[in-house]
């Protein structure tokens, strides 16, 4: 097939054309089993009937209207997250990156309307990916994404991940906010310590810097809880979220309390496409299966099945010589003469119908339907197996 589309994506060697559940088929008609939830953002798999009911209601009725106005699929996916966490208000975009954006401008106005323009330092951890945005990509710490585009936005400091003594000597009085991703995710599936996220905190409410969590990837319900900052109990200030939030269908978020959010008057901060009501209706619908209680407990549930598997399989193959993550958000490290090839694994995987994702070259990702169901874990994880088997015999 002609490609006529920019070359910055290397595409894969198939086609998807339709999909249900953890199941995908390609133009060919063969079909392949989906753990990777198109990178953490298909949080109910493909096609859930309840998500495609809402669209379709919502379809007859209002498409798009402008920020001029609000609308009612808004209000009620805002107040769903608003009632379910800590924040008071919420700021409606199309992406994790766009959060991100409105994250840290919101801080840096906040910084700068509280303390004078000096309060307008950022400190974001080595290795950390918060968007593709100039801002965003300044911000995430790894400089392949960002050199090609210098110069850069200034005053952003870097610290290693969960070094909490290089945290602490980075924040002062010139910081305006500190963002951590709780679960680094394009860098390898790295949960943060709970000693990490408390020293961040600290240093924030000492210094009069705001918090943000990039939850983007780890939050609707990947890790067992809505949102992974209830695992450490270390509150935010503002918590950009997306991917998973719209179950698929565009949309982004950042929430954050009454005090902050004020700092966002008419005018400062906007998005065209913001607050869509087919993105938002559908949003609350997948909102309130994510949300239930026997949601969170499968995907409690099959994640440790699942890191359990892993790990046995690593052992079995040698392959992975370490399984991490947080319910069904999961990197399997690879052991030592394996390094550096995780895009190999998971072409291998690709070819026996199966469909992994990397998270650095090190770690082969996986971030499923939080419905994913035994029979597709089996099918997925045998497939994987013989995916690795094939791939080892061919490298020797």
């Amino acid at each position: 097939m002609q490609n006529y589309l920019t070359p910055n994506f290397s595409f894969a060697p198939m086609i998807p054309e339709r999909a249900l559940g953890s199941r995908v088929w390609d133009i060919g008609g063969r079909e392949y089993i989906d753990l990777s939830g198109g990178i953490a953002v298909n949080a109910l798999g493909h096609c859930h009937p309840d998500l495609v009911a809402a669209l379709a209601e919502q379809s007859q009725k209002l498409w798009h209207i402008s920020n001029i106005y609000t609308t009612q699929p808004a209000q009620d996916l805002a107040k769903k997250l608003v009632e379910n966490t800590f924040a008071d208000k919420v700021f409606f975009c199309n992406s994790g990156a766009e959060a991100n954006e409105a994250a840290l401008k919101l801080a840096r106005k906040h910084g700068r309307d509280r303390f004078g323009e000096n309060k307008h330092e950022i400190v974001a951890c080595l290795n950390s990916f918060h968007g593709r945005t100039l801002f965003t990509v300044s911000v995430g710490g790894q400089p392949k994404y960002s050199q090609d585009y210098a110069p850069l936005p200034q005053g952003i400091r870097h610290v290693p991940f969960n070094d909490v003594e290089a945290l602490k000597a980075a924040v002062g009085g010139q910081t305006c906010a500190v963002i951590i991703e709780p679960i680094q995710g394009e860098s390898g599936i790295l949960p943060a310590t709970r000693e990490y996220l408390e020293a961040a905190r600290e240093m924030c409410d000492r210094h009069g810097a705001l918090l943000i969590f990039d939850e983007v990837q780890t939050g609707m319900g990947h890790t067992g809880k809505l949102f992974a900052y209830e695992h450490y109990g270390v509150v935010p200030d503002i918590l950009s979220s997306a991917k998973a939030l719209g179950g698929g269908f565009p949309i982004g978020a950042i929430l954050t309390t009454d005090q902050i959010a004020s700092t966002f008057g008419p005018g400062t901060h906007g998005s065209t496409f913001g607050g869509n009501p087919m993105a938002c209706a559908v949003g609350s619908r997948a909102f309130d299966i994510i949300n239930a209680p026997e949601t969170l407990a499968h995907v409690e549930t099959q994640g440790k099945k699942l890191q359990t598997a892993l790990a046995a399989l690593g052992k079995k193959t040698g392959v992975f010589e370490e399984i991490r993550g947080m319910g069904l958000l999961i990197g399997c490290v690879l052991a030592g003469p394996y390094k550096g090839r995780a895009g190999e694994i998971t072409a291998a995987a690709l070819k026996h119908g199966l469909m992994v994702l990397v998270a650095g070259a090190n770690v082969v990702r996986l971030a499923p339907s939080l419905l994913l169901s035994d029979e597709d874990m089996e099918e997925g994880l045998k497939r994987l197996e013989a995916a690795l088997e094939g791939w080892l015999e061919a490298n020797h």
